[in-house]
């Protein structure tokens, strides 16, 4: 018997999206020991993440309540949209009330450095709808695949995951979400756009360029016709850079 396509609902994505055989952001164990690595040459103490009680412990949180039959939403707003480095078997368009893309959450990794901070996206409470991704883990992978999900997007806890309504053309759905955490150091808020495009078109670390991330952002809200005002400022912003 044929699997279900799970880009039923979005056909033109189906090859857009990065499989979890080429992510360089699948989480695995073996990954985070060379992030692990990199923190070291970076000069980094060991306490650069959390520990991986620490991390288990807000995944709990979270999902500890999710029956053994449930499947798991995950909301995409920024990379997941385009890497979602988990195994999925329906994704949809879906729409999150009370929260925006902000460039707001300052890393030394990743695309940044120590030397050169980078700046990577949140979701901030701000009035209005955010338009994005929601893909439906089933049931019996959820938990190994939530595992995965935490190591990448909890690192260093700059996020604050919970589960939140959001409405698809399909249906409403209860989906993990995660939002901006403002009581984290590194979080700054929204900084003026001018500052935002200015360490976006500079910045970079050893998984690639700040300015790489937002162009396969903008791409993706393109062909997704997801209109959203911030980012298309900021592209615009930093596009105007190289025209100076």
């Amino acid at each position: 018997m044929s699997q279900p396509d799970p880009f039923v609902h979005l056909p033109h994505l189906s090859g857009r999206l990065i499989s979890c055989e080429q992510s360089l952001l699948r989480m695995t164990p073996e990954r985070l020991a060379l992030w692990d690595q990199r923190a070291r040459e970076a000069g980094l103490p060991q306490t650069w993440r959390l520990s991986e009680h620490e991390r288990e412990a807000t995944r709990q949180a979270v999902l500890g309540r999710l029956g053994r039959d449930e499947d798991l939403w995950v909301y995409a707003y920024g990379s997941l949209m385009w890497d979602p480095g988990i195994h999925f078997v329906e994704v949809r368009l879906a729409q999150l009330e009370g929260y925006q893309r902000r460039f707001s959450y300052r890393i030394t990794g990743g695309r940044g450095t120590p030397q050169q901070p980078a700046l990577m996206l949140a979701l901030e409470q701000l009035a209005g709808t955010c338009t994005g991704l929601v893909f439906r883990v089933p049931a019996p992978l959820a938990e190994h695949e939530s595992v995965l999900l935490w190591r990448r997007e909890m690192v260093r806890g700059g996020y604050a995951p919970r589960m939140c309504p959001v409405t698809t053309p399909q249906g409403p759905v209860c989906a993990l979400v995660f939002a901006a955490n403002p009581a984290h150091p590194e979080h700054v808020g929204e900084l003026p756009l001018e500052q935002t495009a200015a360490v976006v078109a500079s910045a970079a670390g050893p998984i690639g360029t700040n300015r790489n991330y937002l162009e396969n952002l903008a791409a993706q809200l393109e062909i997704l016709r997801i209109e959203d005002s911030y980012i298309e400022a900021l592209h615009e912003q930093v596009k105007g850079l190289d025209r100076r």
